[in-house]
């Protein structure tokens, strides 16, 4: 495993936007966001391949951009167009080349859309 550390999260307004960074400890091959609210599975926002292909749940599409520095093992989440459903833990994850599933988590961070 390697050790993830997100920040940037917080509270904003409805409209607004934020992003989000993940940074890890070690050379990972493909990393996303996840989310998750009370009472929910995580689920699926974004995810970017080393090479730099992307993935998105249709609930963010054209309002989330994902992005990442392989220099700086670095994703980013730019969120615009924040709405309150957007409210959640989000969670980065990352693969080691030849892991199948996300081996590795961050603690989680909050972000707070208010109406």
């Amino acid at each position: 495993q390697v050790q993830l550390v997100e920040s940037g999260g917080g509270l904003v307004q409805a409209g607004g936007s934020l992003i989000l960074s993940c940074v890890a400890s070690g050379s990972v091959n493909t990393m996303g966001w996840y989310r998750q609210t009370p009472g929910n599975q995580r689920e699926l926002v974004a995810t970017i391949t080393s090479a730099g292909a992307t993935n998105y749940a249709d609930s963010v599409k054209g309002r989330f951009t994902i992005s990442r520095d392989n220099a700086k093992n670095t994703i980013y989440l730019q969120m615009n167009s924040l709405k309150p459903e957007d409210t959640a833990v989000y969670y980065c994850a990352a693969k080691r080349l030849l892991e199948i599933r996300f081996g590795s988590w961050g603690q989680g961070i909050q972000v707070t859309v208010s109406s």
